[in-house]
């Protein structure tokens, strides 16, 4: 099967699979946990050395990304910066203590590639999650992402076929 990686055509399939992914929210939640899981490991493990995130760069564009105070601490020493001052430039931290940087897109992306790639974020390093278990307890959140990620896009429709989800077609 095609791996699709054009972003325009990812954003149309958004708009054309809008009902259709209600339905399949209900059909996953009558599935067993696991299983669906399973499928989605093998599938992101088949699908992600497909696609070139360094040529997308479209998670970088788009992502709220939250940060550790260890992950502060490495990108100052990194960026050769006092702490509070990369703080002050990059770093934005709600009243309830957590941080997340302060620009979307992130600062560190350049064209389509992080400029700080070696020492990029946990979460940054995780996204698409579907590595995790319980997808169907985070199918809202992956299905989010469903247009602007090749990865989750290709995971999604390849999952909709090995799960045996039957589209309800227009009338």
């Amino acid at each position: 099967m095609e791996i699709v990686q054009d972003l325009e055509r990812l954003k149309q399939a958004v708009i054309d699979n809008e009902e259709q992914h209600l339905h399949f929210r209900d059909f996953l939640r009558s599935r067993d946990s696991d299983q669906i899981d399973d499928m989605v490991h093998r599938l992101n493990d088949e699908i992600t050395p497909q696609v070139d995130c360094t040529a997308c760069g479209n998670c970088c564009r788009s992502l709220m990304i939250n940060i550790t105070p260890d992950e502060t601490e490495k990108l100052a020493v990194f960026l050769e910066m006092p702490l509070e001052d990369m703080k002050e430039k990059y770093v934005e931290t709600s009243l309830g203590g957590d941080m997340v940087l302060n620009q979307i897109p992130c600062h560190f992306l350049s064209g389509t590639r992080c400029s700080i790639y070696e020492n990029r974020f946990t979460e940054c390093r995780e996204f698409p999650h579907l590595h995790r278990d319980h997808f169907r307890d985070r199918l809202f959140g992956t299905l989010m992402h469903y247009g602007s990620c090749p990865i989750i896009y290709n995971v999604v429709e390849r999952l909709k076929i090995e799960s045996g989800f039957i589209p309800i077609l227009p009338v």
